[in-house]
């Protein structure tokens, strides 16, 4: 039995009528780096990701090729799975919504909403496919276009379930507004008061199954109904974890009371059904709510929308081929605005990579194991006391974690390459190399900075764990063997005369064009 306080983490789960793109993956890497940084402190963590298969969207894309949906839905699930490898990601489950487990547990939610919240109409509106949601005209642009998919809406009119959404409008204001979720940013927090505020309306969440094309779960005791697929997708965040079958990982990281911790990782687009749907579906059911909300923004290329018709689809898999994983990650991370809209172009990405990562940490790293090598025997020196020592450590990690807990990436990033700019510029004005030709004794600074390469090392173990693991190994440093972070972070764990490991160079410079 694992003893360590639980925390839940997700992925939204995207549709697979397409292969995945630069956007998903900066969320990927994002809900990653939080994983494996709570991994870092010590928690026991579960991190979901999935694939959203219901959707109408998925069965249109296969129909519109002519192949088999079942098929069509096969391979491009494949193609999300394959972003564990792509981007090294450490995910516990990988849901999809056409296995038997999630069609249990959705329908068993379904029946679990109070009777008083769910009603049958005859109904006639205006529907986004992109979106898979109905849309008053107040919402559209001109009162027909989709603000999201910039595309005109069907007129659709059918008999579907409704769900009385004004029923939680004083609870969702409460939840959002006193933090019981937290959102974040605080700007998003407020977009959604707002949003509460000008009134929630009864939304459908049901499909005929003629409209639905027969693909997707079955409204329980309804055979000519299927779930909506928002009621259907947002279910995946308990399916995986056994709702409504064996239940042990559902008790264990969703309704144990003691220090609750469950947090959606989301794009802005999608804000409406996880900050009002999703909680209102598990109020009526009776469900422990999520108690945080990360959403953010959108990766642009070249300045624009990614959109297929503009043929600006960037593939992570072609990004990764060309410049590899640890490069992706940092750029995803460190380059985007973590809550913000943030655009990627090859240009500015070449930029990023030399500047913090081949003249940054990978230079910096060279020189300090150079160094020892040379003027140590390869062996780490003693911890002494040397002059200008500055103890910033501890401020350092202070605000690596504040980050961390406020999903601030690029400011860590920004906080690592700080510390990898302040080492350089102190080899350059100390000037190891002049202490030796004067006589002088450089081991005391030369622990010091490969001490502060440890710290950099373990900082960056969330962020590009694979490089990080270079440095520590090279430090001669086991990462099966550390320790929890608020031990790592002490001052003086490296050894020394532990001897050092001087490998190949981390990230290779680009071949000029």
């Amino acid at each position: 039995m694992n003893t360590k306080k639980p925390f839940y983490i997700s992925t939204a789960i995207p549709y697979v009528n397409a292969k995945p793109h630069i956007g998903y993956a900066l969320e990927c890497v994002q809900t990653d780096a939080r994983a494996r940084f709570e991994r870092l402190v010590g928690r026991n963590v579960f991190f979901l990701t999935g694939t959203d298969e219901n959707s109408l969207k998925n069965v249109q894309a296969a129909e519109k090729i002519g192949e088999d949906v079942t098929k069509f839905v096969d391979e491009h699930a494949e193609k999300f799975k394959e972003l564990k490898s792509i981007l090294d990601i450490s995910y516990d489950d990988f849901i999809r919504t056409t296995e038997q487990r999630h069609f249990i547990g959705a329908q068993k939610l379904w029946r679990q909403f109070k009777s008083e919240d769910v009603y049958k109409k005859q109904y006639k509106g205006l529907y986004c496919v992109g979106c898979e949601a109905f849309y008053t005209e107040d919402e559209l642009i001109d009162g027909s276009v989709c603000p999201e998919h910039k595309k005109p809406c069907d007129v659709v009119e059918e008999e579907n379930y409704f769900f009385k959404l004004g029923n939680y409008s004083n609870q969702l204001r409460e939840l959002v507004e006193k933090n019981v979720i937290k959102i974040y940013p605080e700007a998003r927090k407020n977009e959604w008061l707002a949003f509460i505020d000008r009134g929630l309306e009864d939304f459908s969440i049901s499909r005929s199954v003629e409209r639905a094309h027969g693909w997707g779960v079955p409204v329980p005791g309804d055979e000519s109904q299927i779930m909506y697929v928002w009621v259907d997708a947002l279910s995946n965040y308990i399916t995986a974890l056994g709702y409504g079958g064996d239940e042990q990982k559902y008790g264990a990281y969703w309704v144990q009371e003691k220090d609750r911790q469950v947090v959606h990782v989301i794009g802005k687009g999608i804000g409406k059904f996880h900050v009002l749907y999703w909680p209102a579906f598990l109020l009526s059911a009776g469900v422990p709510l999520p108690t945080e909300i990360f959403i953010h923004g959108y990766v642009t290329v070249e300045g624009e929308k990614i959109s297929k018709s503009l043929g600006n689809v960037i593939d992570p898999r072609e990004v990764v081929e060309k410049y590899g994983t640890d490069a992706v990650r940092y750029y995803l991370l460190g380059a985007i605005p973590a809550a913000q809209d943030g655009d990627f172009s090859y240009a500015r990405f070449e930029e990023f990579y030399t500047a913090h990562l081949v003249n940054g940490v990978g230079n910096l790293t060279s020189r300090v194991l150079s160094m020892i090598e040379k003027y140590n025997g390869g062996d780490i020196p003693e911890n002494k006391e040397w002059g200008l020592r500055i103890d910033y450590v501890s401020d350092f990690w202070r605000l690596y974690k504040e980050d961390f807990e406020n999903y601030s990436f690029d400011s860590i990033v920004g906080l690592i390459n700080g510390l990898v700019a302040g080492l350089d510029n102190l080899i350059s004005t100390q000037k190891p190399w002049e202490m030796v030709k004067k006589g002088e004794d450089p081991t005391g600074l030369l622990y010091d900075l490969s001490e502060n390469l440890r710290h950099i090392a373990i900082a960056l173990l969330p962020i590009i764990p694979t490089s990080a693991t270079k440095i520590l190994d090279q430090l001669g440093i086991d990462t099966n063997k550390l320790e929890d972070l608020e031990i790592e972070m002490q001052w003086g764990r490296l050894v020394s005369g532990t001897k050092i490991k001087k490998g190949e160079i981390l990230f290779p410079r680009l071949e000029k064009k």
